[in-house]
């Protein structure tokens, strides 16, 4: 296992043999070291006795020819990744020929699709005739196509109007066929059938004629308007946007948002520092808290701050309110060094490091844990070992917007098979780590109108650059993978579903979900594109105690922060107990209770009811700790 740096000591039991933790007492001595004083971290080591003389290493064994052949395959397919944003070709092309190859065995399909697009022409031809005889200066509303309710690209009214309303009609149809083309080809495997539909929706989003000046006639009337002044505006958007991509700078606007400043400033305490984490302990505001506290672990991918946004909307200055002693888990970004950081270095310097600080602060009681995205599926991974090894610490389980079962994952899937992930390990290998900008460019094409055209049709051809709110600013301050890590993370959990089948292996040790006894709460999203919420819900088949699912409004970022008092915000919930009956998603949405507003108050009800009596708020920090740096401390602010 990798060594931290030398100012901060790191837990140092060791993978091969690891403490049974079911072992342990109420009160455990900690086995992390407290952060030194400055002073003290000043001192350099003296030695009284001589350094002996290294002995040299032998050489290294000469490569055999099929090791020389496999690095010389991984360094190519590493120079294609630069080129290809990270998609393997091969995935790609074996996609296309399954595709295209069942495509000319079914002349059915070909018939089909020939009537479908004579049709289409003729629907077409139909409606050009109605706005032609149709009374000039009014909008014919007998459409022949009409865009799905997702689709905002022709909401304005000018879009109804001729001629653009021909360009519009013809566009729809146009996408519609394809849709048709790429779906229902008999023996096409499933994956590459749902590569294919992306393909061709990635390259219609990128051929609407909203996209194009001439074509969009919100652009025209804005350019007619303004004497050209918005494309003007565009243009320095686009300079500027440019300029800050060849310096690796961060995009305009997010400078307004500083974690510790605008974000990232509920009061507290960094009270354990590691290698991979930052552990924040937040400030009581109340004059008693719960007795049990509770520990946040969020995604890898992000910094933690998407729980503890602006005041108004922080998920964490809203528990601290509620009486919660809160403890976040912040990330540390890795860099080359770190690529041989692999999961069980994330389960033991994560969730496990910060457990055991947690219960040195306020020993005697057990801890409610929450874990967001990537966090909750690391979290229940820890849970598993816990359960595996007798240990009781955790009191609940919170999982937000988090997979345990990866059958079903969605649409992030698509860049996820064989291929794609060997493509993947062959670009990490040569720099370490998964990058930021090769993350962000997959999320971004999973929903390429919203995040990519739309955005580029307002600020570079409209003029009208969007300012950045603080969940924006926090999209794009994103964290890099270990290269070790995310191999792991991919081949065993999305490709194999280990986890959820029983293989998957914490320290040594083979867990399993249904060990776990404690009661869950699990929140999906209706909207999320990066775990769908009947992926999330497959927690009710593996789960084997009480389980209360909620349902909530908004996405993957937005649905979770989901404050009170936030507009439009609607959850449903049902609470299932252990050993009822499974109902499937379809039954579940019909029979639960549905309800109005955040679903953040009846989480915290929920920690409540699990909670024992409130007690005077813990100290702050671990016990002789001489050193407490403020929240949001130091690995938030890495880049």
């Amino acid at each position: 296992m990798s060594t931290q740096p030398s100012d901060q000591p790191v837990r140092t039991a060791g993978r091969k043999a690891p403490t049974p933790r079911k072992a342990r007492k109420a009160t455990p001595t900690p086995r992390v070291v407290q952060l030194p004083c400055a002073p003290c971290a000043a001192i350099p080591e003296t030695h009284t006795t001589p350094t002996p003389t290294p002995t040299p290493a032998p050489a290294p064994a000469p490569r055999t020819d099929s090791e020389i052949g496999a690095l010389f395959d991984r360094a190519t397919h590493a120079l294609m990744a630069r080129r290809t944003l990270g998609l393997s070709p091969a995935a790609i092309g074996l996609a296309a020929a399954d595709w295209w190859v069942h495509l000319l065995s079914a002349p059915g399909k070909r018939l089909e699709l020939a009537a479908s697009a004579l049709r289409a022409a003729q629907a077409w031809g139909d409606y050009v005739g109605r706005v032609l005889t149709h009374r000039r200066g009014e909008p014919d509303a007998r459409c022949c196509a009409v865009p799905s309710a997702n689709d905002r690209r022709f909401a304005a009214p000018q879009w109804q109007r001729f001629p653009y309303n021909l360009v519009q009609q013809a566009f729809l149809l146009n996408e519609a066929w394809w849709q048709q083309a790429t779906t229902g080809v008999r023996g096409v495997a499933p994956h590459h059938e749902q590569m294919v539909a992306f393909g061709a929706r990635q390259m219609l989003d990128m051929l609407a004629p909203s996209n194009v000046a001439a074509l969009n006639p919100e652009v025209v009337q804005t350019t007619l308007d303004s004497g050209g002044a918005n494309l003007l505006a565009g243009a320095r958007a686009l300079r500027d946007d440019l300029r800050r991509f060849a310096d690796g700078a961060p995009p305009a606007g997010t400078e307004d948002f500083v974690p510790g400043r605008q974000v990232a400033c509920t009061p507290g305490k960094v009270v354990l520092r590691n290698r991979l984490i930052e552990l924040i302990q937040y400030a009581p505001t109340t004059e008693t808290v719960h007795a049990e506290p509770l520990l946040i672990v969020p995604a890898w991918i992000m910094k933690y701050y998407i729980l503890d946004l602006s005041p108004h909307n922080s998920m964490v200055r809203y528990l601290v309110d509620q009486g919660h002693t809160v403890y976040m888990v912040s990330w540390r970004n890795p860099t080359g060094e770190d690529r041989d950081l692999g999961m069980d270095d994330y389960v033991e310097l994560g969730p496990l490091a910060a457990l055991d600080a947690v219960r040195s602060i306020q020993p005697g009681h057990r801890v409610h844990a929450a874990g967001y995205c990537l966090g909750g599926t690391l979290l229940a991974i820890t849970a598993a070992l816990l359960a595996a090894r007798g240990d009781d610490t955790l009191a609940t389980l919170t999982l937000l917007a988090s997979q345990t079962d990866f059958s079903e994952a969605g649409e992030l899937s698509l860049f996820i098979d064989d291929s794609q992930v060997s493509f993947l390990e062959d670009m990490m290998w040569a720099q370490g780590y998964l990058d930021t900008t090769q993350m962000a460019g997959a999320f971004q094409m999973l929903r390429s109108y919203d995040l990519i055209w739309s955005r580029i049709t307002r600020d570079y051809l409209l003029g009208k650059r969007q300012a950045p709110n603080d969940l924006m600013a926090w999209n794009a301050d994103a964290t890099r993978m270990p290269y070790r890590m995310h191999s792991e993370y991919l081949r065993g959990l999305y490709l194999n579903n280990d986890l959820a089948e029983g293989r998957w292996k914490a320290l040594g040790e083979t867990v399993a979900i249904e060990d776990v006894r404690q009661p869950w709460f699990v929140v999906g999203t209706e909207t999320d594109h990066v775990a769908p919420w009947r992926s999330v819900y497959k927690i009710e088949l593996l789960a084997d105690s009480d389980v209360t699912f909620v349902l909530t409004s908004g996405g993957h970022n937005a649905g979770i922060v989901s404050e009170p008092g936030h507009p439009n915000r609607h959850y449903r919930w049902a609470r299932r107990v252990h050993g009822a009956p499974f109902q499937d998603p379809q039954q579940w949405v019909k029979q639960a209770e549905q309800e109005t507003g955040s679903w953040w108050p009846r989480w915290s009800r929920w920690l409540a009811v699990h909670s024992s009596a409130r007690v005077a708020p813990p100290p702050m920090g671990l016990p002789g700790s001489l050193r407490l740096d403020d929240a949001p401390g130091s690995y938030v602010l890495q880049r």
